[in-house]
């Protein structure tokens, strides 16, 4: 039995809704796989991936079933008792990484201020109260929390709320000189994204990585790792950090991880995790059944040979065309980034028009991000079909050929 509603329009936003956001003037009421229809009924495809959050898509049946499943079994229950969906999802994500011990959430900030949170307590618990500076790198991003924005590397982001959290630095990303010459006995942690999401999908070199971890290593100080864009399955790898083989102490994920539906999880060591013990943090909806059975149903289908080679293909795909457009257009200055998460960072005379390109494209019936001015930034679906890479980039096409010729 459908439900009738009240008809909503666009301008309703800019009547009720606090006006942090700028949307598009188009409303999507409906997906399917990787299109979407507004209220009219135009067809789009969807290459945002609701910034690389839905993996599988819109509405794939195991998600579907496995919510559906869930919400008529049991929805919340708090975290004065545990529950099944929780604990498989735990389990899974320990047998598919590094990690030892997970902390559900409910996001990618709660996941980072968890982490965050964690290393700070970890260097008091070990060494005292004078080792609890984080290094963090500029233009990073790693939420919007008033401790996660102040590590986020984006002034913009954390100016005008008042006094920032103490004993944070920046340095420049991929600058191995610059990280090494910042770290110190104060330092409790490194926190970087393998690739900068916001700042631009600016991948992480091999070696600064491995350098990082041995920096963290000399010093003490825990490597944490931001795959909340990154993670699960976005770059080819379940996580990026499994391509660069390089572990890190603590890693972030969310996005992906619910493939829409609001989930985010922190992943550890059993040593490191003994010293958030009982009561020391904690979070009302983390670990819900509907979240987790949800995200279990994403890993299920993610983490396979299939999928995960899929990305890799599917990434030539992407950027063996966009590169080809790049040059015919004269847009693009370099088409960078690893698997289903790539850049298209514009050149000197198309600089700060990413938003343009954008709105062109939504035009045209595909939706594109931005990462930064300069970045055109696309997220899609990691089982894209490949008709639809075709057909949505045959559409960036017509709205690249009408921008460069007004």
């Amino acid at each position: 039995m459908s439900v009738q509603h009240d008809p909503v329009q666009r301008a309703d936003f800019d009547q009720f809704m606090v006006p942090n956001y700028a949307p598009a003037a188009f409303v999507p009421v409906r997906g399917q796989g990787s299109r979407v229809w507004d209220q009219s009924g135009r067809e789009l495809i969807d290459f945002t991936g609701g910034i690389a959050v839905n993996a599988l898509g819109h509405c794939h049946p195991a998600l579907v079933a496995a919510l559906t499943e869930q919400a008529n079994t049991l929805w919340h229950i708090s975290n004065v008792f545990t529950n099944e969906p929780a604990l498989r999802l735990a389990h899974k994500l320990v047998d598919a990484t590094f990690a030892e011990r997970v902390f559900f959430c409910n996001s990618g900030a709660e996941a980072n201020e968890a982490a965050f949170k964690l290393a700070r307590r970890v260097a008091f618990d070990r060494f005292g109260e004078d080792k609890y500076e984080i290094i963090a790198a500029t233009n990073s991003f790693h939420g919007r929390t008033l401790f996660t924005v102040s590590v986020g590397g984006q002034p913009k982001y954390s100016d005008g709320f008042g006094p920032k959290i103490q004993g944070i630095s920046h340095v420049p990303y991929n600058d191995l000189a610059a990280l090494k010459a910042a770290v110190s006995a104060k330092t409790c942690a490194v926190v970087l994204e393998p690739i900068q999401g916001e700042g631009g999908v600016l991948p992480a070199d091999q070696a600064y990585l491995e350098g990082a971890r041995q920096l963290c290593d000399e010093h003490n100080a825990l490597l944490i790792f931001d795959e909340v864009q990154t993670g699960m399955g976005r770059s080819g790898s379940l996580f990026a950090y499994q391509h660069y083989g390089v572990i890190p102490d603590v890693l972030s994920s969310a996005k992906s991880l619910g493939g829409g539906f609001p989930i985010g999880a922190m992943l550890t060591t059993s040593a490191l995790a003994k010293h958030l013990a009982v009561g020391t943090h904690g979070t009302t909806y983390g670990g819900n059944p509907l979240a987790c059975a949800v995200a279990e149903a994403v890993l299920d289908v993610v983490n396979t040979p299939q999928v995960l080679e899929g990305v890799k293909t599917k990434h030539q795909r992407f950027k063996d065309k966009l590169e080809q457009l790049g040059r015919q257009y004269d847009l693009f200055s370099e088409v960078r980034g690893l698997g289903l998460l790539l850049g298209c960072v514009l050149n000197a005379g198309w600089k700060g028009k990413a938003k343009a390109i954008l709105d062109a494209a939504a035009v045209e019936g595909v939706m594109v991000l931005q990462a930064s001015p300069d970045v055109v930034r696309f997220a899609p679906s990691l089982v894209v079909e490949d008709a639809d890479i075709d057909e949505g980039l045959a559409r960036f096409e017509r709205a690249l050929a009408k921008l460069t010729q007004a």
